[in-house]
């Protein structure tokens, strides 16, 4: 998968990104003639994490954009003392200025729905719409703060001695998987994990230990409600999917969300996904991938879009059934 230089307010860095065009799950470039989508994955698990959206024949009648977030996955760039929304939203529009990408339609899960607002909010001619997945509350309540405190706890106890400590790490994959997944097991979420982890041990290692408290826990306790002036800055429609079975965020939070946004002008709208777990776009592909193809094909007016194929590849596959993927569950999730 290629990388591009980018800098930005928060620093230079070499992001790790994935196009997938309606005839090429791994393009150069995108399809000018068609609506672009910018997935902003959530937090501990990168790009990958979007399979069953480049997985499935309705959404690639678009053009879909993914790049890892810094210090996540296979993108490389120092994660300074302060990096939050503002920080990742310049990153993403200068990785946006950087291959040239038009205005785009924001797909975000979790932190990468706080990302995709900022965007929205700090570069409005940049996005045409904005699907928010599991979207963050206006601040971090202190449950969910002393949970993700906890898993880092566990994290760096794994890199106190001189050799990793396997039953510490384990218990900080157990309170990500919790809060990510419920505990779910399917072999997509496997690979996921087994995927991801020599990733995270070296982005994350005894070296970087600071990075991974800036990007699991800072980004998250630090931020602040976002203000009636920031938000009216917003043009484009705006779509909250609170997903049912999150253990972390109940629907009063989406709901004080969407209540911020329409007291200032906002083209929002709230939907429920009943049985979603916190990253929902795994466990509830065929509902989520219907909103976000609602949300393009209604803010693309004009667009001619091509019919969707009968079947397509997804640029990650093959990653993740060699990380133990039973690929049969793409058509099945289809």
């Amino acid at each position: 998968m290629p990388q591009v230089k980018v800098k930005s307010i928060a620093g230079p860095a070499n992001f790790h990104y994935t196009i997938s065009t309606p005839k090429n799950p791994s393009a150069k470039s995108i399809d000018k003639t068609l609506p672009t989508v910018i997935f902003i994955h959530p937090v501990y698990i990168a790009s990958e994490l979007f399979q069953l959206q480049f997985a499935d024949p309705s959404l690639r009648r678009f053009n879909l954009v993914a790049l890892d977030l810094r210090s996540h996955g296979k993108t490389s760039g120092k994660v300074l003392p302060g990096y939050g929304r503002d920080e990742a939203a310049a990153d993403v529009v200068k990785f946006m200025e950087a291959l040239h990408l038009p205005a785009s339609h924001f797909v975000g899960v979790s932190m990468g729905s706080c990302i995709s607002l900022q965007v929205a909010i700090s570069y409005p001619r940049m996005v045409q719409s904005i699907t928010m997945v599991s979207p963050l509350p206006l601040t971090e309540p202190a449950d969910v703060a002393t949970g993700r405190e906890e898993i880092l706890d566990c994290w760096v106890e794994a890199f106190r001695g001189g050799k990793v400590d396997d039953i510490a790490l384990h218990d900080a994959l157990c309170g990500a998987l919790q809060l990510g997944f419920n505990n779910q097991q399917t072999s997509l979420i496997d690979a996921l994990i087994a995927h991801t982890l020599p990733h995270a041990l070296q982005n994350w290692g005894a070296k970087n230990l600071d990075e991974f408290h800036i990007v699991t826990l800072d980004f998250f306790t630090k931020r602040t409600a976002q203000t009636p002036d920031a938000v009216r800055k917003i043009t484009c429609p705006v779509k909250l999917l609170h997903c049912g079975a999150d253990i972390a965020y109940g629907v009063e939070y989406a709901e004080e969300v969407l209540k911020l946004l329409q007291e200032n002008g906002v083209d929002v709208r709230l939907v429920q996904i009943p049985g979603a777990i916190h990253f929902g776009n795994v466990s509830n592909p065929k509902e989520i991938n219907a909103e976000i193809h609602e949300s393009v094909i209604r803010c693309s007016p004009g667009m001619t879009i091509p019919p969707a194929q009968a079947s397509v590849v997804s640029p990650f596959s093959a990653a993740l059934i060699k990380a133990g993927y039973n690929n049969d569950e793409d058509s099945d999730s289809d």
